[in-house]
Order: C-alpha cells, then sequence, then structure tokens
C-alpha cells in the first residue's frame, strides 16, 4: 500500500524552477521557518507524483506575503454549475475515502442543504468558495487535516497506482537534499548537550544517509533537545526511522495507522539495525512543541511519550492524526483527503483534536532554555569528574538566569 504523508498538498509541474528561485529569496523572510511552510516542502518531498514538488513553496510564498496595493489575489469567477460540481465530487469522495464513514456523511449532508438552501449562491469567487467550503466542513468534522483548495492553474489528473518515473525521483531526491531531510541545525551545545532543529518528516527512503549523518554527530554527546517548535506533517516512516536510533536491540511497536477506504493496516516499529551510530536508549530526549506543531511532528512527540523516552516541552500540539492524500475534485479544485487515523499501541487512540500535552508546560520561547537547563542537570548525575561537572553546573546557572530574565520580560508585557 502507498504510503500516505501526514500532511499534503496539490501542485503543478510547471512552476518547479520558479519555485526554486522563490525558495533562495525567502530565506531572508520569517515566514520560512513557519511551520505551514516546511511541511509543504516535505509534502512535496513524500509525494510520489512529479505535480506533487516544490511549487508547494511557492503556494506559501503567495499564502503568506500582503498582497501589493491595488494587486488583486490570483483567483476566477464561478457559476453555479461549478459550485454544484464541487459540491458533488467532494461528497462522493468524502463518503469513498474519509477516515470516518459517519461523519462524511454527516458532511455531506450539511454541504448539500447549504447548496439547496442557496447558501454557496452569493459566492462567485473561488478562493472564497474553497475557503467556505472548508470552514463547513471542519465545523462538522473538527478535522484540521480537512481542506478545500483552489487552484488558478489546471490540477493535472492523477492515474491511481502509478509508479513515479525517474524524473519523479530525481525531482524527489533533489527537493528533499535542498532542505537537507528536515534538519536545519544538528550541533553540540556547551556542556555536551546535542541539539538538533527538525523542521519536518521527509521520505524515510530519500533520507536514510542524512539522519544517520546527524544522528551520529549528536552520538556521543550526554542528552539530546530534539526541537519540532518549527515541524509540521511527513512521512510517519520517517518518524520510525529517527525514533530507531533511541531504542535498543528489539524492535519497539511505535504506532498503528488504519485506512478505512481500503480497510488496511500499518504498523510503524522501530528498526534495531539502523546506518551510524545510534543514540541508545538510556541517555535523556527532551522534544520540544508548540501550538503549531503539527501531524507527523505530533506522532514522534507522542510516540516517544507514551513508551517514556522523552520529556515533552513546550506547549499543547495542533492535533491532527489523520495522514492521507490530495484528492483532485475538478480542474481547479481539491482536497487534501484525511483517509487513516493513528493508533497508539499504548493508549488505543491519538492526538486528533486535543493535540499532545506537554510533560512540562510551558510558553514555547522558554522551551529551549528550560530543556537545556534539565538536561545539564541530568547529564551531571554519569559525569564522573567534579571540575567537568562544576563546568556544567556554572552552564545551567547561566542559563537558569537568562530563563529567568526572560520570565520576568514576559510576566511585563
Amino acid at each position: 500500500m502507498k504510503k500516505r504523508p501526514f500532511t499534503f498538498l496539490f501542485t503543478s509541474r510547471k512552476r518547479l524552477a520558479a519555485a526554486d528561485t522563490e525558495t533562495s529569496k525567502c530565506k531572508k523572510n520569517k515566514f520560512c521557518k513557519h511551520p505551514f511552510y516546511l511541511s509543504l516542502c516535505l509534502c512535496a518531498s513524500v509525494a510520489k507524483n512529479i505535480f506533487l514538488k516544490a511549487i508547494l513553496v511557492l503556494f506559501f510564498v503567495v499564502w503568506t506575503q500582503p498582497e501589493a496595493k491595488g494587486q488583486q489575489p490570483s483567483d476566477m469567477t464561478i457559476d453555479a454549475a461549478t459550485r454544484a460540481q464541487v459540491v458533488d465530487e467532494l461528497s462522493k469522495n468524502l463518503n469513498t475515502s474519509y477516515v470516518y464513514l459517519e461523519t462524511a456523511k454527516k458532511m455531506e449532508t450539511d454541504i448539500r442543504q447549504r447548496l439547496k438552501n442557496k447558501e454557496y449562491d452569493r459566492i462567485t469567487s473561488a478562493r472564497e468558495f474553497a475557503k467556505k467550503l472548508m470552514e463547513d466542513l471542519q465545523a462538522v468534522s473538527k478535522d484540521k487535516h480537512l481542506r478545500v483548495y483552489y487552484s488558478r492553474e489546471k490540477i493535472p489528473v492523477k492515474i491511481k497506482g502509478e509508479s513515479p518515473t525517474l524524473e519523479d525521483k530525481t525531482a524527489d531526491l533533489f527537493f528533499q537534499n535542498r532542505l537537507n531531510s528536515g534538519f536545519e541545525r544538528v550541533e553540540r551545545l556547551e556542556g555536551n548537550i546535542g541539539y538538533i532543529d527538525f523542521r519536518g518528516f521527509f521520505n524515510a527512503e530519500l533520507g536514510v544517509e542524512t539522519v544517520a549523518a546527524a544522528m551520529s554527530l549528536i552520538a556521543n554527546t550526554d542528552a539530546l533537545i530534539f526541537d519540532l517548535r518549527q515541524s509540521g506533517g511527513g512521512d510517519p516512516a520517517m518518524v520510525a526511522l529517527i525514533c530507531s536510533y533511541f531504542f535498543g536491540d528489539k524492535p519497539v511497536h511505535l504506532d498503528t495507522i488504519y485506512y478505512r477506504e481500503t480497510d488496511e493496516t500499518i504498523h510503524y516499529w522501530t528498526n534495531p539495525n539502523v546506518p551510524g551510530k545510534k543514540y541508545g536508549s538510556d541517555k535523556p530526549i527532551y522534544v520540544l512543541v508548540q501550538s503549531q506543531t503539527f501531524s507527523a511532528a505530533e506522532a514522534f512527540a507522542y510516540d516517544l511519550k507514551n513508551l517514556k523516552r522523552a520529556t515533552i516541552i513546550g506547549e499543547i500540539t495542533r492535533g491532527g492524526a489523520h495522514p492521507g492524500e490530495v484528492v483532485r475534485l475538478t480542474d481547479h479544485f481539491s482536497v487534501p483527503m484525511p483517509m487513516g487515523r493513528a493508533i497508539s499501541p499504548i493508549t488505543k487512540t491519538n492526538w486528533e483534536g486535543t493535540g499532545v500535552t506537554p510533560d512540562i508546560a510551558i510558553p514555547k520561547e522558554q522551551a529551549l532554555k528550560t530543556a537545556y537547563i534539565l538536561a545539564l542537570n541530568k547529564a551531571m548525575e554519569k559525569v564522573p569528574y567534579g571540575y567537568i561537572k562544576a563546568a556544567m553546573k556554572e552552564i545551567a546557572e547561566r542559563t537558569q538566569k537568562e530563563l529567568d530574565e526572560m520570565k520576568k520580560g514576559a510576566n511585563q508585557k
């Protein structure tokens, strides 16, 4: 069965080169650190069709940039026939593929009734219609993965079961390498604490070497901080691959995903035999999250928390546990369709709608320093040399003062 990413969108092939240009330009802009931006990037890599490539970056650029004065966004005028067609196709696909059939039927009833009551008649903007449909669907389902998108460019028809071409694979590898398989920063902090700033769970098969290199770099540290505060969705297999470095020589059951449409279940386990040097099963790990941490990043935090392998620090996450894929509705409308649901072998449920609750609840801005202090203090317990302990204690005390000042400043606002 084809693996489905936790986050997904559609794109066009024609502007691949332009997307690379825009990516380079936007690195200076703050929105390039937005979790949604990185979700778009990683979904392009996880996707198996050339049409789901780097133009996702361009979509984000357009989506986040304020409109120039007097300049109208790309849009088109739609009529009653188009609205009816979109509702029909959407209803059909919801009933076929949405993770919960009962909820799918409720959504169909709702949007068909709205169409019948002429609630959509006043909407002639394609963008506004997509936005309104999304709001109506989410009002019923509460599913943050379920959206409706409008594309000015014609959306290509995807053939189910079509294998990726050599060109597809080459583009996948190029794009994923450009973003270093999600590893933004990998470093050894003062006091021998490892730190990984991870932005998204890209294709696991394409990222094996990068993961091994990153994990080897921090393998000799005394504790690890894994930062997911700017991370979104992606490949659940990448979640399993990275987690494999944090456990011992026996497979550990991390998660299960059930897909209603195909009545298939996929189990995700750690792999005891991974390339590079493993981090091991004993050294402390601290995972940083915030309110916008989403999807596969939530799965990573949720799995490690339930297995008591990591301490989660930060804010309650966004709450999306339904992976799926993009479904084309018409030439200009599509929907990222949640088709499956995660099932923890420990809790027998997931984080959908509730998010992952951190072990230590603290504002996202204070999460790194908090984790750093905890990591230093914990690591000190196993350091056999007094002069090293003294140095680590000094770092922890200095960081505590910085954190106290940060909290004081936050309270004064």
